[in-house]
């Protein structure tokens, strides 16, 4: 098997992190120009090597070394070194062309933007930070680039540092992603200590033996299995990173950045890394029916009720957040039915037409001067031309229209949880068949009210939520416009991906080798993939026989109804809004997530430190031990300044007092 070259390989990560410092701090000596310049140039770099890459590994070559050995304790090996297989090589294709693409399209949306050149290096240094992550053959490296995004992602979601929201919203990210990544550095803590190993295929090659450990449950009953406590807690680390139920809430609210950034996290970068995680762990997580439940339950919830809050949102960038975060519990559940390939699958259209979806919104964003709120659109599509079509096409393949990516990974998903043998799996399925219908509504909701119907551009009945270039000199009554081509051409070429993708890469991806290094499948306790190539007879077969399957209709059925809604009588969601106060009112609130989050957790942490600060550090450590030890002394010396007189007499007396008090404890002693 031929190797791939150590150099080439560590020039993928370092050429955006090399564009990242020239921008960062050299910035204003370079320029503007210079800044993209570098920053593009570094992405491409790392786009032309990783598509080397990728053609090698179809050939056959693998890598999987150490690059750098930092340091040793005892047994236990850290290390930077480089795993390369068909999934990573996938990953490292995907990120760094979303990413190229989000450069591009940043000339012209950041254009007035005084931190044009801060906004460069922070989104390579994103680029660089993702591309460890999946490159990694360890944990330590993997966690290294796990928090890296999540750090840059905090620099880049509080981009616009003196708007109030974006400094909650970055705060919250960060905090929310801090408790998952405790539960995530507990599982790798938890594989370092019993397997003795940070890296991947020693961990692996231990896994059998390490799933019979197991210890007391401190609640009674059966032993917890130490392998289903590992895999749930680095699970938990994904729910942050990747917005599972109940660590998505920060979500939505990371669109208080600038609308590439908000492509890059949602699209292809940080959002996806625990999918990836997962797949990766695919060895690990095999061996436990219960962890792979809980993520079956998880991703349920997530699919489904994200989607549900997708329907009522007015700002074009949190429809597109929420579709997000139902298409990212899709994977999840995929990942549950131990269809891991799926779940990568998925992530890879999905990276494309999502990253296609949020600089289409953006696009508009520009064309409306800045205007976010969907209601004061309409008829947008004689005026934005490129965008209005690229944007279709992107709904399309969210909703899962025969042919198109989407179409692919969203049904095998919905096959694969059909042939799972697992508990939660009919829980899974009803939720995945049932968030098509959700999908497809919310979907064209937003885009019939963009870009046909009236045109509400001139009177703005909602004059309401704007991006941070609210002042941009322009009147209010101003007629849309096509964005330029720097903004137009990034659309134009990932709606090619969006269309033809999955057609190609179905085969090889779910049914053939490329990825039999990477994912590692017990058929005979989880057989959904095998029954799955059973029944598979070309792409092409599979749009065709949809045609007869519930989830078309369901997807049919969700395009026409928000079409009747919101073209033909707009009375009707009008009436419903009504007739369903309650239930707005309760997914206006987002579920009261935010709320109890606030309310219960950051107030009840609040109160254990104020608790602590005032109870145990004021009133025991300074009150009680501190100063009480000092006024015992102090007590202490006051009753010995009373003996201590300085007369001889006195002290004569307690001599004679001392003695006639031992002279009669010996005599009773000895009576």
């Amino acid at each position: 098997m031929s190797q791939l070259s150590q150099s080439t390989l560590l020039a993928v990560p370092l050429a955006p992190l090399a564009g990242a410092i020239i921008a960062g701090f050299f910035g204003k000596a370079v320029g503007r120009t210079g800044s993209h310049v570098a920053t593009i140039l570094g992405v491409l770099v790392a786009l032309i090597l990783s598509v080397m890459t990728l053609i090698d590994v179809i050939g056959g070559a693998r890598f999987n070394q150490t690059v750098y050995e930092w340091m040793v304790l005892g047994d236990l090996k850290m290390e930077v070194g480089f795993m390369v297989d068909g999934l990573t090589a996938m990953m490292m294709c995907v990120v760094t062309f979303v990413s190229l693409m989000v450069h591009i399209y940043t000339i012209g949306y950041m254009e007035e933007d005084p931190g044009y050149q801060r906004f460069f290096s922070y989104i390579s240094l994103f680029t660089f930070s993702m591309l460890m992550l999946v490159m990694s053959n360890n944990f330590l490296q993997l966690f290294f680039g796990w928090e890296a995004v999540g750090l840059v992602s905090y620099l880049l979601i509080g981009f616009w540092y003196k708007k109030p929201t974006a400094i909650f919203a970055n705060m919250k990210a960060f905090l929310v992603n801090r408790v998952g990544d405790f539960g995530f550095i507990l599982g790798i803590g938890l594989i370092a200590a019993y397997a003795g190993t940070l890296n991947y295929t020693e961990a692996f090659a231990k896994a059998d033996e390490y799933a019979k450990l197991g210890f007391d449950n401190p609640f009674g009953g059966e032993p917890w299995m130490l392998i289903t406590v590992t895999c749930i807690c680095l699970f938990i680390g994904a729910m942050g990173k990747s917005a599972q139920f109940p660590l998505h809430v920060w979500l939505p609210d990371s669109m208080e950045g600038p609308t590439p950034i908000s492509a890059l996290i949602h699209a292809a970068t940080m959002v996806t890394a625990g999918i990836f995680m997962v797949t990766r762990m695919s060895p690990l997580f095999e061996l436990s029916d219960t962890a792979l439940n809980f993520i079956l339950i998880i991703g349920s919830i997530t699919a489904l009720f994200m989607g549900f809050l997708g329907i009522i949102q007015n700002d074009i960038k949190r429809v597109v957040a929420y579709s997000t975060l139902s298409q990212l519990g899709y994977m999840t559940i995929a990942l549950g039915a131990s269809a891991y390939s799926v779940a990568v699958f998925h992530l890879m259209t999905h990276a494309f037409f999502k990253a296609l979806l949020f600089l289409g919104a953006g696009s508009v964003i520009i064309g409306m001067h800045h205007d976010q709120d969907i209601r004061n659109m309409g008829g947008l599509r004689k005026y934005m031309p490129i965008t209005w079509i690229t944007s279709l096409l992107g709904s399309l393949a969210l909703i899962g229209t025969p042919f198109f990516s989407g179409f692919y990974s969203k049904d095998s998903i919905i096959l694969a949880l059909g042939a799972s043998n697992l508990a939660a799996a009919p829980i899974a399925l009803t939720a995945a068949v049932a968030g098509v219908f959700v999908t497809a509504f919310y979907s064209f909701r937003m885009y019939f009210l963009v870009f046909h119907g009236k045109e509400h551009f001139h009177h703005k009945p909602f004059p309401g939520e704007h991006d941070h270039h609210d002042d941009d000199g322009h009147g209010h009554a101003h007629t849309p416009h096509e964005s330029p081509w720097v903004v137009t051409v990034p659309l134009l070429l990932l709606a090619i991906p969006s269309v033809v993708i999955g057609y190609l890469t179905i085969e090889p991806l779910l049914f053939g080798d490329f990825l039999k290094d990477a994912v590692h499948v017990d058929a005979a306790r989880h057989p959904a993939m095998a029954q799955l190539a059973e029944h598979f007879h070309g792409a092409a077969a599979m749009a065709t026989h949809s045609l007869v399957t519930l989830p078309l209709w369901l997807a049919v059925g969700g395009v026409v109804t928000a079409y009747v809604f919101y073209m033909l009588v707009p009375a009707v969601p009008a009436f419903f809004a009504r007739a369903l106060a309650p239930l707005v009112t309760l997914m206006e609130n987002k579920y009261y997530m935010d709320w109890i989050n606030e309310h219960i957790f950051a107030a009840g942490a609040r109160l254990l430190g104020r608790g602590l600060w005032k109870v145990g550090d004021v009133t025991l450590i300074d009150g009680a031990a501190v100063n009480g030890s000092a006024r015992l002394v102090g007590w202490i010396g006051s009753l010995v300044r009373l003996l201590q007189t300085g007369y001889i007499y006195h002290y004569a007396l307690v001599m004679l007092v001392g003695v006639f008090a031992l002279m009669t404890w010996f005599v009773w002693l000895h009576r």
